[in-house]
């Protein structure tokens, strides 16, 4: 997978908000807004492939958390992301 170009993260009054530029991207229906855990995983892997894995590592080198719930997360996460289209 990939985060598509034109996505990228805002951090709005404590909020981290992703903001999509380029008409292609543009859908105002959506609005991401990020947890904490979340923009973890973001910036792992925003600008090079990865893989659902590499989101669960992030969060296993950041949090105590054991690997069966960091996949589990990151597998979520990982779904929205495709159901938005912000990667392919």
């Amino acid at each position: 997978m990939k985060i598509k170009e034109g996505f990228e993260v805002c951090d709005l009054f404590d909020n981290h908000v992703i903001v999509a530029s380029g008409r292609q991207n543009i859908n105002f229906s959506k609005v991401v807004n990020l947890n904490e855990s979340a923009n973890v995983m973001w910036k792992a892997v925003v600008g090079k492939e990865f893989t659902v894995q590499d989101m669960a590592n992030a969060l296993t080198a950041e949090y105590e958390v054991d690997d069966a719930t960091a996949l589990a997360d990151a597998e979520r996460i990982a779904a929205e992301w495709k159901e938005i289209g912000m990667v392919d």
